[in-house]
């Protein structure tokens, strides 16, 4: 390890790996040196656009090209065995949404981590979201009372176009699921962050418009959380155009907020680009309820001064690869990423076995 600079790789030559490369090219904090992916073609175009050492094989990679700090961006059921493999050559880990497409792979990756004295992280830059960021400080320092209530609304559309784009996309035992695993973790994430963890979940899935693939691309639950609260949970891919999500939280204080994290059409990574700026769409705590027409329009000058789609990605990485240079904890843990693969593993449960699922799972 350099001094202030770690040398880093990637595995996985899929969209979602430009955007980590791009952040791994330009951090301070980064030497980026390596990719390893299964696709020879994938592997030399990034190769030749980052001016990376290309490897086919995870092990020889990092002990040839010295790799300190790994992101891993396969397809989310091929998560477990890369993570592993790092941390037990003392790697560290920061993991593509979601964590993994199993619970059981999220324990044994959590295991290697600790087993080896390495960080594992997980990807939720929505966290970084300066109007998500608004939530969580608002919850924090008690202006909500406590949170009693939590809702999650999806509306996206995804095509058969997008389905087709990789071989991986759209079954059980390549993708783990549809848009509970894919499209929605970020707001489960948001969920969780602002009201802890769940106790009880009960719902249901569905596949209401795409005959063409095997998951669900609807799905509905509530949740009971530890704390007391409720939740309810409404996402789905079969809304076209996509529409909007957003995430609020009422207090027993009668005080609510809200963020819309995306408008206008849901991004495909390496396929589209992020439309709408986030914005706090409610916010009635006391004293505060002028204050969203600047909100939106500070939040708006941000989006339009940067990439967004690179912009909050490269927040995230630059706070992990800092963690790691302290030796310290980042912001978004391995555990945070489990808690949201248990929380959609439970819904998938609930809706098989037609009651309610008590948590922890395992």
């Amino acid at each position: 390890m350099s001094q202030g600079k770690l040398r880093t790789a990637l595995v996985g030559g899929g969209k979602v790996g430009h955007l980590h490369a791009a952040a791994l090219q330009g951090l301070a904090e980064s030497e980026f040196v390596a990719v390893c992916s299964r696709s020879p073609e994938k592997a030399r175009a990034f190769g030749d656009k980052y001016g990376v050492a290309v490897f086919s094989d995870l092990r020889e990679m990092i002990a040839k090209a010295g790799v300190e700090a790994l992101c891993v961006c396969t397809p989310h059921p091929q998560h477990a065995a890369p993570t592993i493999a790092a941390a037990r050559a003392g790697v560290h880990v920061l993991v593509e949404k979601p964590l993994a497409a199993s619970l059981a792979d999220c324990d044994a990756m959590l295991a290697a981590a600790r087993e080896n004295g390495v960080l594992l992280g997980t990807v939720c830059q929505r966290r970084f979201y300066p109007p998500c960021w608004r939530i969580h400080e608002a919850i924090q320092s008690g202006k909500l009372g406590t949170p009693i209530l939590g809702t999650v609304t999806m509306f996206g559309w995804r095509d058969e176009a997008y389905y087709r784009s990789d071989p991986w996309r759209g079954s059980w035992q390549q993708e783990g699921g549809g848009v509970l695993v894919n499209q929605s973790p970020h707001q489960l994430d948001l969920l969780l962050w602002y009201l802890g963890e769940a106790e009880e979940v009960f719902g249901y899935w569905a596949n209401q418009n795409h005959p063409y693939i095997e998951v669900e691309d609807t799905a509905v639950a509530v949740v009971r959380f530890k704390n007391g609260a409720l939740g309810n949970i409404v996402v789905s891919n079969s809304q076209n155009p996509a529409i909007h999500a957003r995430v609020s939280v009422h207090g027993a204080n009668g005080a609510s907020v809200g963020v819309q994290t995306d408008g206008g059409a849901m991004f495909i990574a390496g396929m589209s680009n992020i439309l709408e700026a986030p914005f706090n769409d409610l916010w009635t705590i006391r004293g505060e309820e002028g204050l969203l027409p600047a909100w939106k329009a500070e939040d708006a000058r941000l989006f339009a001064s940067v990439q967004p789609m690179e912009h909050f990605h490269r927040l995230q990485i630059q706070d992990f690869l800092q963690a790691v240079l302290r030796r310290d904890r980042p912001s978004v843990i391995g555990e945070d990423g489990r808690r949201t693969v248990e929380l959609f593993a439970a819904i998938y449960q609930a809706a098989q076995e037609r009651k309610a699922v008590r948590l922890p799972l395992c």
